[in-house]
């Protein structure tokens, strides 16, 4: 029997997201199929304390800048002293780091592009850079589109591979703990719930989802709105759009109806509360957010552009994330279609199943 490569996930974000996130959740999982798995981040970082949370060994850096200049070799003995033999960034900035230590000892690197490049790489630099990338995993149709013709790296060495996710056995149903959750959301027991979790910036669309429930809330009383997201610098969040979030939630008539929940760690409890699922992204280039809602077996509301088109096919209702009447539109078919709710409830739960869970992911 082989024994399982080591493997180096290199994530030197100082912000938290989705895809600082996934990095320590792959991690986890290689941890848990028997891998040796070590971290390379910055101290300090919300990355740095999720990669030790989960077990992770890490390497820990002041700055890109002085890792770059004064640590390189350090890090290469380090690499050798445990055995790695596989790079993984998760970053394009990173895999400069991937490939200075690919000079000193020569290692396999992977590159999974979570953005999807919007603009030629084909510079020098870049080509440079890149020729030391072994095989780049788009996480999306639309990501892989926009790496082949972007990124200066043969057809054959640029795949598509999804991101994948826990899928729990039974999403959470407990009326109990479901009326638990919304106390500590200061939600009534009774009212019916559309949520969101993400970043709070401008891409994810917080702001027009308000804006939408406003449409909507006149109409159906027992309806709230439930946005999950940290609301600080340090937990993600654009201060400036905060603070407009904010006012526009506070000013509006239905205040009373709208709960900013701030970061949340229990994400499976806080779709357990929300009878809907809207995810307005602007141009989403996966969606870690829609696959976790659709293990919680939730109806979803999602936008008609980037990768959620993709990820979600016929189990959402899809609109114009940009337009607060086409997002009010969705969520009303829902709330007066409840066999349509439960049917792409259930759909989107299986089509979760079927391919976004671990197995299938590490088996692609």
């Amino acid at each position: 029997m082989n024994t399982p490569k080591a493997i180096l996930h290199i994530c030197l974000s100082k912000g938290w997201g989705g895809l600082e996130m996934y990095p320590i959740r792959v991690g986890k999982e290689c941890l848990e199929r028997g891998y040796q798995v070590y971290g390379l981040c910055v101290s300090g970082t919300r990355v740095a304390k999720g990669m030790a949370d989960v077990g992770l060994e890490t390497y820990q850096v002041e700055s890109k800048g002085k890792l770059i200049f004064s640590e390189i070799l350090k890090i290469n003995r380090w690499l050798k002293e445990r055995n790695i033999e596989v790079i993984h960034c998760h970053k394009s900035g990173d895999i400069l780091i991937s490939a200075l230590l690919n000079i000193l000892t020569s290692r396999r690197t992977l590159f999974t592009e979570h953005m999807g490049v919007t603009r030629p790489k084909k510079d020098f630099y870049h080509k440079w850079v890149y020729s030391h990338v072994d095989q780049v995993l788009s996480i999306s149709d639309e990501t892989l589109k926009r790496n082949l013709k972007a990124l200066p790296v043969p057809e054959n060495k640029i795949e598509r591979l999804w991101l994948g996710t826990d899928i729990p056995d039974q999403p959470i149903k407990d009326p109990g703990l479901i009326a638990e959750t919304k106390k500590t959301l200061h939600i009534p027991e009774s009212a019916t719930v559309v949520g969101t979790i993400g970043r709070i910036c401008n891409g994810k669309g917080q702001r027009e989802l308000i804006q939408a429930f406003q449409l909507i809330a006149n109409k159906f009383e027992d309806v709230h709105l439930l946005i999950v997201g940290g609301l600080s610098e340090s937990e993600g969040a654009d201060p400036q759009y905060t603070i407009e979030m904010k006012k526009l939630a506070s000013e509006s008539e239905y205040q009373d109806r709208i709960h900013l929940a701030g970061f949340q760690k229990d994400t499976p409890a806080m779709f357990s509360v929300m009878d809907i699922v809207c995810l307005p992204y602007f141009n989403e280039a996966f969606g870690l957010t829609a696959i976790e809602a659709m293990a919680a077996e939730k109806a979803i509301v999602a936008a008609d552009t980037g990768a959620l088109p993709e990820i979600l096919e016929d189990s959402a209702l899809l609109c114009d994330p940009k337009s607060p009447i086409a997002i009010s539109e969705a969520i009303k078919t829902y709330l007066l279609k409840p066999e349509l709710k439960s049917s792409n409830s259930q759909r989107s739960r299986e089509r979760a199943k079927k391919n976004f869970q671990w197995n299938a992911i590490f088996l692609s």
